[in-house]
């Protein structure tokens, strides 16, 4: 597994830039991540999914929730999802929570 640093911190990643070890992630890092997937500030409603996909994935072996999932779990419309984290929401919630790539996303 490759490494880099995030947030001045050297975190374990994929191929795809997913951290490998959700256990080293904070807020500090999703903030550093956002950045890199263009969303400079993350608001409270940023935060309510994102805290709400890693307690998803903490009851299921880190896995990260797919769309539906996040959809269904949240009563978040996939309108306002796609505002929320645009173009791939699923992928760039699951990348800012320090989760693996959602399964069925390219």
């Amino acid at each position: 597994m490759a490494t880099r640093e995030l947030a001045g911190k050297i975190v374990q990643v994929d191929d795809q830039g997913f951290m490998t070890d959700p256990t080293q992630w904070d807020r500090d890092i999703a903030r550093a991540i956002a950045v890199e997937e263009g969303l400079s500030d993350l608001t409270e409603a940023h935060w309510k999914l994102i805290d709400w996909a890693r307690e998803t994935a903490r009851g299921s072996n880190w896995r990260s929730p797919t769309l539906r999932q996040i959809t269904k779990g949240t009563a978040i419309s996939t309108k306002e999802l796609f505002s929320l984290f645009p173009k791939t929401p699923a992928k760039k919630a699951a990348r800012i929570a320090g989760l693996d790539r959602p399964e069925g996303c390219a």
